[in-house]
């Protein structure tokens, strides 16, 4: 009981400091790497706009060796 009457209020201040110092830098650190994923995300985009080809024919992937034994049967 005697130990919670031992905190000044210094030490209180002291603590808060720390824990807002703490808090701050895990916020600072999230809006980075959200900023950067936002970026990637947009980058990501961009480079798929590009690949997209509408004109591009349908192409029957079944004619691989994977598929070779259900070739045959049909």
């Amino acid at each position: 009981m005697s130990l919670i009457l031992e905190i000044d209020q210094s030490d209180i201040i002291t603590i808060l400091i720390i824990v807002l110092v703490f808090f701050g830098i895990l916020l600072l650190l999230g809006i980075r790497k959200s900023y950067k994923l936002k970026k990637e995300n947009e980058r990501l985009n961009n480079l798929k706009d590009l690949e997209i080809e509408d004109d591009k024919p349908y192409q029957d992937f079944t004619e691989g060796h994977m598929y070779q034994s259900r070739n045959d049967k049909t």
